[in-house]
C-alpha cells in the first residue's frame, strides 16, 4: 500500500499552508490569545467559504465535499503548524464525526450544513471532574421527561465550551450512554471559562441544571458514536501535532543556520546537529504513525482504535520533544515572551494530555492487542 500523499492532497496542503500564512500569522495568534473567544469569526467563515475546510469530509448531501479523513489529515497538519486558533478540532474533529456516527439521519440534516457553512460552531462535552477522557467516568444524567430530555451534571475542559453555537453533551441515562444536542442559549446552562496552559485553545466548564437537550441517535445506543468520534479527534490531533513539530524542526534549523557563534553557524557543531537529527527522526516516525492510522480510519478497517492510540501516543511525545529542543537550540531568546517557540512548547504540554496521556493510549493499545 502506498501512503505517499496523492497531487491532490499535496495541493490541499499547499493551499491551506498560503492561506494560514496570509490570515492567521503569529501576530494574529497573538492578537486572539487576548480576546476572550479566542479565534476569529471572520477568518472561521472564510475558511468554509473559501476553502471550504469545515465541510470537507461531511458527505454532499449534508453540505459538505464528500472527502475523506486523510483530507482532513492534510488540514491539521497545516493548522499544527501554523498553530491556527479555531474551534476546528471542536467542530471539525469531535462535533462532525459523532454526529456522523450516530447515524442519525435526523441529526445529520439539522446541523451539518450549518457546520459545513461555518455559521455553527460545535464541541462535544465528556470530560467531567476526573478529567478523564473516557465514557465510564460519565456521570451527567439524561432524565425523560414529559417535556422531553433533560440533563444535570457539570462537563470539564469542554474545548470550546465558551463559544460553541452546538453543545454534544455525553450523559447517562437509565439505557445507557446517550448523546445529546443542547443550545448555547438553553435554559439551565451555565457556562465558566477555565484557565488553559495552551492560550491559543479555549475551555470551558459546563454546569447543566435540568437544561434541556434533544436526543441523538437512540436512547442508550450512544456509546459507539462518541468511541468512533474520540478515535478520530485523537487521529487528527496526531497530525495537528505532526504538523507542530515539523514547524518545531523547521525553525531550529533555519535558526541553526545564521545564529553565528565563535565565528561559525551554530548548526556545524556536532551537539545541534544530533539535536536537529533526533528532532527529524520522532518527525518521520510520526508521520508514518499518523499516515497509517488516517489510512486505518478511512478503511474502517477493525484496528482503527488501536492505531489511533498508536498515533496519539507517539505524536504526543514526539512534538513535546521537539517543542523542547527548539527551545534548547534557541537558547535564551527561545525562553521570551517575544518568540513563538513558547506558544508550540504550550501546545505541545496541553495536547500531550489531550483525549488521554501517552502513557492512557499505550495502557489502551495493550488491552486491545490482548495484552
Amino acid at each position: 500500500m502506498d501512503f505517499a500523499p496523492s497531487p491532490e492532497q499535496r495541493e490541499l496542503a499547499a493551499v491551506v499552508r498560503k492561506f494560514l500564512a496570509e490570515l492567521s500569522p503569529e501576530s494574529e495568534v497573538r492578537r486572539l490569545i487576548e480576546d476572550p473567544r479566542g479565534w476569529n469569526p471572520e477568518l472561521w467563515t472564510r475558511m468554509a467559504t473559501e476553502i471550504g475546510l469545515q465541510g470537507l469530509a461531511i458527505p454532499e448531501r449534508f453540505g459538505g465535499s464528500g472527502f475523506g479523513l486523510a483530507e482532513l489529515g492534510v488540514v491539521f497538519e497545516e493548522a499544527g503548524r501554523a498553530l491556527l486558533p479555531a474551534p476546528l478540532l471542536s467542530t471539525v474533529a469531535l462535533a462532525s464525526s459523532a454526529i456522523l456516527a450516530s447515524d442519525d439521519e435526523s441529526a445529520c440534516r439539522d446541523y451539518l450544513p450549518g457546520i459545513a457553512a461555518g455559521t455553527v460552531v460545535a464541541t462535544v462535552a465528556l470530560t467531567e471532574e476526573s478529567g478523564s477522557w473516557t465514557i465510564d467516568s460519565v456521570t451527567t444524567r439524561a432524565n425523560a421527561g414529559p417535556a422531553g430530555w433533560e440533563l444535570t451534571g457539570t462537563k470539564c475542559y469542554v474545548l470550546d465550551g465558551g463559544s460553541a453555537d452546538l453543545l454534544l453533551v455525553v450523559a447517562r441515562s437509565e439505557n445507557g450512554i446517550g448523546l445529546f444536542a443542547v443550545d448555547r442559549d438553553a435554559e439551565g446552562l451555565r457556562v465558566d471559562a477555565l484557565p488553559t496552559f495552551d492560550l491559543t485553545r479555549p475551555m470551558a466548564q459546563l454546569e447543566f441544571r435540568g437544561t434541556p437537550a434533544r436526543l441523538i441517535g437512540a436512547d442508550g445506543a450512544g456509546a459507539a458514536a462518541v468511541e468512533r468520534a474520540l478515535a478520530v479527534s485523537s487521529v487528527l490531533l496526531a497530525a495537528e501535532q505532526l504538523g507542530g513539530a515539523t514547524a518545531a524542526l523547521d525553525m531550529s534549523v533555519d535558526y541553526a543556520k545564521t545564529r553565528m557563534q565563535f565565528g561559525r553557524p551554530i548548526g556545524s557543531f556536532q551537539a545541534i546537529k544530533h539535536k536537529a537529527a533526533d528532532m527529524l527522526l520522532r518527525v518521520e516516525a510520526a508521520r508514518s504513525a499518523v499516515l497509517y492510522a488516517l489510512w486505518s480510519g478511512e478503511t474502517d478497517a477493525a484496528d482503527f482504535a488501536a492505531t489511533a492510540s498508536l498515533a496519539k501516543s507517539y505524536c504526543s511525545e514526539a512534538y513535546s520533544f521537539c517543542a523542547a529542543e527548539n527551545v534548547q537550540i534557541h537558547g535564551g531568546i527561545g525562553f521570551t515572551w517575544e518568540h513563538p517557540a513558547h506558544l508550540y512548547l504550550r501546545r505541545a504540554k496541553a495536547t500531550e494530555l489531550l483525549f488521554g496521556s501517552p502513557a492512557y493510549h499505550r495502557e489502551r493499545l495493550a488491552e486491545l492487542a490482548g495484552i
